[in-house]
């Protein structure tokens, strides 16, 4: 199970997203394996990025509206008591909607909060960051949790973030993993 999470880990990275839609579409076995991969790599974290975005959720509005991009199996949605529309490749289960994150299916202001957990994969990954300010509403959060390793330039992120007018970030948590 390991070899193969780390093959297609490998794939999402560095080819773009709708490579990895194709991909999942002609092998939907594959999308599966890959979260049963992550399921089982992730249960030896000290702590989940999920379940921290989820706890500063819940002390937010419960009015507010969420988009959780490359949401698996849509934890998200299931923790908060905020509505959120949950977007991966394949749709794990009914609260999925199948897309690529880099053309979302929403209106322009849609969201309160726009949430990348473990989701800037794929090699057009800018794309998909080009869409939040696109689907958020004015002032509205983007919240990012990603693996150090990905975001080895951290520079290029934020330079990116700020072509797009984000702001920094008000609150950043630290984990010697993410960024």
């Amino acid at each position: 199970l390991g070899a193969q999470f780390r093959d297609i880990n490998e794939t999402l990275y560095t080819r773009d997203s709708t490579h990895a839609q194709r991909m999942f579409a002609e092998h939907p076995e594959l999308f599966e394996a890959y979260h049963a991969g992550f399921r089982q790599q992730s249960e030896r974290w000290p702590e989940r990025p999920v379940g921290l975005i989820a706890e500063w959720l819940k002390a937010q509005p419960a009015s507010w509206v969420v988009g959780d991009m490359g949401c698996g199996d849509a934890e998200l949605a299931e923790s908060v008591p905020q509505h959120v529309h949950s977007f991966d490749l394949v749709a794990a289960n009914p609260r999925v909607t199948a897309c690529d994150i880099a053309s979302l299916p929403l209106a322009d202001g849609a969201l309160d909060v726009a949430v990348f957990c473990l989701a800037l994969m794929g090699a057009n990954y800018a794309d998909f960051l080009r869409e939040a300010p696109r689907v958020l509403r004015a002032r509205g959060t983007l919240m990012i949790a990603e693996v150090r390793s990905r975001t080895a330039d951290i520079g290029a992120l934020l330079g990116l973030l700020g072509g797009l007018r984000f702001g920094l970030p008000a609150r950043h948590w630290s984990h010697p993993d993410l960024v």
